[in-house]
């Protein structure tokens, strides 16, 4: 697990005792939970699976949603410990709701590093809340804030309305997303390469697919694009909060029978699907994390059944041959565009 300076500047916080406490923990935090002895006063909010789940594991009060605060009363909360989102408009929505939670007298505690715009969030939490002060620790900035007033912030960062879902119009399809999603208002090269030689694949294989799993599916685009196979079983997996809210509007939206599950990489799920289909993430936060794309191809492995086919598309760098050789008896790379790779993996 990689290791982030900027948490190491929030940690003491996380550690007093000292009011009730509401850490936003966004996808830097995985490697964090453990190191927090929980304490009857801390609070965790996360909209990554994965975070929650280990949370409650290791004895945290955790709650799963896309930073949904609604539940939380003005004026409730002592302090607010945050370490800085990769998505800007996410970021703008915590800030502008931390300002809301906090109580008279409550503190803001944000930390990031240079390239991840820290001093720039830092200069907007000095707007919102009128003072504020800036440490550096090696590469991290550590912001602190004070709620002096009950009145209403005169400053609102830009969200982008984020709470809400919007549709998107493409030439291939209109479907419902939000900011904050990994290419929210667009249709991915990756997978379009992939949708793009799906039916002559099946038809080359013979495969008539009964079920179809999509790994990591985002707000849908692979599930949404292959609607018209005659599939006695849909379902779909995501890490994150935001992608399931999209994923369940755009099946309602295009009725669609398809059962939604929020796991981490399908390691929590049982059955066996004839076609799998996967667009893996690289990065988690800010970082390369090599061990996603392993964590998804352990997954497609188990779930994938005797006769059927699993689709990966990813970026060229990414060495999947390798990686998925000891898990599956046939890895091939069926087609590369310079940018993406498509590769067949068969038990």
């Amino acid at each position: 697990m990689v290791h982030d300076p900027a948490f190491d500047v929030l940690l003491p916080f996380l550690q007093q005792h000292n009011g009730k406490t509401l850490w936003v923990a966004d996808e830097n935090s995985l490697s964090t939970v453990d190191a927090i002895v929980p304490y009857t006063e801390l609070a965790i909010v996360s909209n990554r699976f994965d975070i929650v789940a280990a949370a409650k594991k290791s004895g945290h009060v955790a709650e799963f949603s896309d930073f949904d605060f609604s539940l939380h009363a003005d004026g409730s909360v002592q302090r607010i410990v945050y370490r800085i989102s990769k998505e800007k408009p996410v970021a703008h929505h915590v800030l502008n709701e931390a300002y809301r939670l906090l109580t008279i007298g409550g503190e803001l505690l944000i930390a990031g590093l240079k390239n991840d715009g820290a001093k720039t969030y830092i200069d907007k939490c000095r707007h919102i809340f009128g003072n504020g002060n800036i440490k550096k620790s090696g590469q991290a900035y550590l912001g602190s804030f004070c709620k002096t007033t009950n009145a209403l912030c005169a400053v609102r960062l830009d969200d982008q309305d984020y709470p809400k879902l919007r549709i998107v119009h493409t030439p291939g399809l209109d479907f419902y997303s939000k900011p904050g999603l990994f290419g929210w208002d667009r249709v991915d090269q990756g997978s379009a390469f992939l949708l793009d030689a799906l039916p002559d694949l099946l038809v080359k294989l013979g495969v008539q697919p009964q079920s179809l799993l999509d790994i990591g599916c985002g707000y849908g685009y692979l599930t949404l694009m292959t609607r018209h196979l005659p599939l006695l079983q849909r379902v779909a997996t995501d890490n994150n909060a935001a992608a399931l809210l999209a994923m369940r509007r755009n099946a309602d939206h295009y009725g669609i029978n398809l059962e939604i599950v929020a796991d981490d990489a399908g390691q929590s799920l049982s059955g066996f699907f004839d076609l799998v289909l996967c667009n893996p993430p690289f990065h988690q936060g800010f970082y390369i994390a090599g061990d996603l794309t392993e964590k998804f191809l352990r997954s497609a492995r188990r779930l994938l059944s005797s006769q059927g086919v699993a689709l990966f598309v990813v970026n060229t760098f990414i060495g999947i041959e390798k990686k998925a050789a000891p898990h599956f008896s046939s890895v091939n790379v069926l087609a590369n565009n310079g940018s993406f790779k498509l590769v067949l993996l068969r038990r």
